[in-house]
């Protein structure tokens, strides 16, 4: 659709370099194509700027209206979800799930993020754990289980594919984006007098390509193009969505975050590639570490002739919600930064605002990346979402990667080491096969970085002090890496030179107690769903469970013995009221015995 407010008179930004009447003479032709949009306000959204504080109230708030939104997935569970809601809201994961899947039906598929054999938590699981958790998935209302490994290890992935197609879901299968480590060129002299070069090119185009095609070949009914930490650049996106359209037969998903300043940018040039699919949230809750915002793509495809099928009106009618819900969790906002009141059914941009979007599909047509970001980027900061964070994309490592590094170093009131630790994360990333940063290899590669640093201050050589989540990442029991682990470094680490995988054969299934004083048949968890949230987060859902045989079984006992208490106080004021006569009277009669 072209916008007639082009042709007027513009004076565009300095920043703008090309012949400005040449574009604005440029109609669009329209593509003719429908974009999917998947909303992962309910999950990733809340979960990026919120710490997954939702209550269910709360959400319940908006799935009415979602249900006349008409998106094609909305992305409600997984990731952090089960673990948060349990730990501070006390709620049940698959009561938050089958209530929206009550109220949302089959107008839009579900779906939850898993970690493969990881599934929700951070550890590896038996077969017979990620069956019961997929099937259960899928039968409270999942039926699109998107599946990652936090190693790109395809292996860790098979599992989940079989479990979910066999229960009637559609297997939405990750390939993580990365990027390989930052060395000097000191260093790469260094490596390479050492005799152990670095290596100069892991993660390629064709690294993804042939990822995509492995899980297409697994069975996977669609792939996602996951970029968790924000850190693809449009050029990039474009190379690799453009490369994915070619090979593959299935359909397409992008996801990113804009915590770097790439995000509007990529997603953009991820519709001009051709993708199928893109993850959006919906304005109140996206920007900064979240998704691009659905009302930006919508007005890209609008001037690109791209049917989206989004009820806007619905749109904005959860967008206010979403703002009152903010409001209502700020304290735990991350930036209590709120985007600009916009009702994309109604009201009008300003000239030079909507030219921008014009603008930033020329550029994106044409590949001009810098002129794209800066353009993306005037478009965000009119829309008042927080600024690229600088330091992430300097360090070319996830935010939350890069907060917890900050956090840690805090606690040991050594944050003036960090610029150090963000130097050595390369080396230790390296040595422990260049795994993808993503949860939970982020983390585990991050805290190692600050241990080797701290180590190093205190005058130890590095790895002096290790995690047992990096002894298990060198040693082979979160799968296979991206490149071979060094058998001297994995000796030196876990005392083995050869990888040793998982063994589902040494995995103990957790306790399930039993509650003999609240009756003969009463345990912890007391069907299958309960002992799988044992099973995932033995610490958070023993609590959880404990505090709800208290509610159900322990309050009734409590109850009738606060009753009891009660009327034998009242007995004894009846008692205490008569005269000296009527007491012995009364205990002649055998009436007041209480002891």
């Amino acid at each position: 659709m072209v916008n007639t407010r082009l042709a007027k008179k513009y004076s565009l930004h300095s920043s703008h370099t090309r012949d400005s009447m040449s574009l604005l003479k440029t109609n669009y032709l329209p593509m003719n194509r429908k974009l999917q949009i998947r909303d992962v306000t309910l999950r990733d959204g809340q979960q990026s700027l919120f710490a997954t504080r939702m209550k269910q109230s709360q959400i319940e708030r908006v799935l009415p209206i979602y249900k006349e939104a008409g998106f094609y997935a909305l992305e409600v569970w997984g990731g952090a979800v089960p673990d948060s809601i349990m730990r501070f809201l006390n709620e049940d994961p698959w009561e938050r799930l089958e209530k929206i899947k009550a109220e949302i039906g089959n107008i839009s598929h579900l779906t939850a993020l898993s970690r493969g054999r990881n599934l929700f938590g951070y550890n590896p699981y038996p077969e017979e754990v990620i069956e019961g958790f997929n099937r259960n998935a899928v039968q409270s209302g999942i039926s699109i289980m998107r599946i990652f490994d936090a190693l790109n290890d395809t292996s860790n992935i098979k599992s989940t594919i079989k479990y979910v197609k066999e229960n009637g879901g559609l297997a939405d299968c990750v390939v993580c984006y990365t990027v390989d480590p930052k060395f000097t060129r000191k260093e790469r002299i260094l490596a390479r007098l050492k005799g152990k070069p670095l290596p100069k090119a892991i993660f390629t185009n064709e690294y993804f390509v042939n990822m995509a095609k492995e899980l297409e070949a697994m069975g996977a009914d669609m792939i996602t193009l996951k970029d968790m930490a924000g850190l693809v650049p449009p050029h990039r996106v474009s190379q690799i969505i453009t490369s994915f359209k070619k090979q593959l037969k299935i359909p397409v998903d992008f996801h990113t975050h804009c915590t770097p300043g790439f995000g509007l940018a990529s997603a953009l040039a991820a519709i001009i590639a051709g993708v199928d699919i893109l993850d959006t949230a919906i304005l109140n809750f996206a920007g900064g570490p979240a998704a691009p915002a659905f009302e930006l793509i919508q007005i890209f495809c609008t001037k690109l002739g791209i049917e989206t099928g989004i009820n806007l009106d619905a749109i904005v009618r959860i967008n206010k919600i979403l703002k009152d819900i903010r409001v209502e969790m700020g304290d735990i906002d991350s930036y209590k930064i709120f985007p600009i009141e916009f009702d994309i059914t109604k009201d009008q941009l300003p000239e030079h605002i909507d030219k921008l979007f014009d603008y930033a599909i020329k550029y994106a047509r044409s590949d001009n990346e810098e002129a794209l970001l800066d353009t993306c980027g005037q478009i965000e900061k009119y829309f008042n979402f927080p600024d690229p964070d600088e330091k992430v994309k300097f360090a070319e490592v996830p935010g939350g990667m890069y907060t917890n590094m900050l956090s840690q170093l805090k606690q040991l009131k050594q944050e003036d080491l960090l610029p150090r630790v963000l130097e050595v994360i390369p080396t230790v990333r390296l040595a422990a096969g260049c795994p993808p940063l993503v949860t939970p290899t982020s983390q585990i590669v991050g805290a190692q970085a600050v241990n080797c640093v701290i180590d190093e201050k205190n005058g130890k050589p590095f790895y002096s002090n290790n995690s047992n989540q990096f002894v298990n990442l060198v040693k082979g029991s979160y799968g296979k890496t991206p490149i071979p682990v060094d058998p001297d470094f994995r000796e030196k680490i876990a005392g083995i030179r050869e990888e040793v995988p998982f063994n589902t054969a040494n995995y103990e299934k957790q306790p399930n107690p039993s509650f003999p004083k609240y009756g003969e048949n009463v345990k912890l968890a007391t069907n299958e769903k309960e002992e799988l949230l044992l099973e995932l987060f033995p610490t958070v859902a023993n609590k959880f469970l404990n505090d709800r045989i208290e509610r159900i079984y322990g309050q009734p006992l409590k109850d009738a013995e606060t009753k009891k208490q009660q009327a034998y106080e009242a007995e004894v004021q009846k008692y205490n009221a008569l005269s000296d006569e009527e007491k012995q009277e009364r205990l002649i009669d055998g009436l007041y015995h209480w002891n």
